[in-house]
């Protein structure tokens, strides 16, 4: 596996990432919060939604594209590849990154594992006292 810590520069001004092995490429986490993929050739793919999307399209970015056999093809996913020119601004790119983490801790999966977390967390603690 490449230097995990290869991506500190660039994610200085957000914050401190880390990665996880995932699917033919890495996950890109902020704490436990899924923000991006690195492809092979370590592109950047960070999480987007409808709204957040139209910025990548404009800057001529296109989708991290998942192999499938099962559906006989690609499968574009809702990571889309980081402009080339913010490799050289890293304040702008922090705020990519920023808006990333925004819509991926807001995604249902994000939810979904909050709930059980807070599911189990309750159910291991005492019944508090009546005095």
């Amino acid at each position: 596996m490449k230097d995990p810590r290869r991506f500190e520069d660039i994610f200085a001004a957000f914050g401190p990432v880390h990665i996880r092995r995932m699917f033919g490429g890495q996950g890109l986490f902020a704490g436990e919060v899924m923000i991006g993929l690195v492809a092979a050739d370590d592109t950047i793919f960070l999480k987007t939604d409808a709204q957040s999307r139209a910025a990548y399209v404009a800057e001529g970015s296109g989708p991290y594209l998942f192999h499938s056999k099962r559906a006989h093809g690609a499968i574009a996913t809702s990571y889309y590849e980081v402009p080339e020119r913010l490799y050289d601004e890293p304040e702008e790119f922090a705020e990519w990154a920023r808006r990333a983490y925004a819509i991926a801790e807001r995604s249902d999966a994000v939810q979904r594992k909050r709930r059980l977390t807070s599911r189990k967390s309750s159910a291991r603690r005492p019944p508090k006292r009546l005095s």
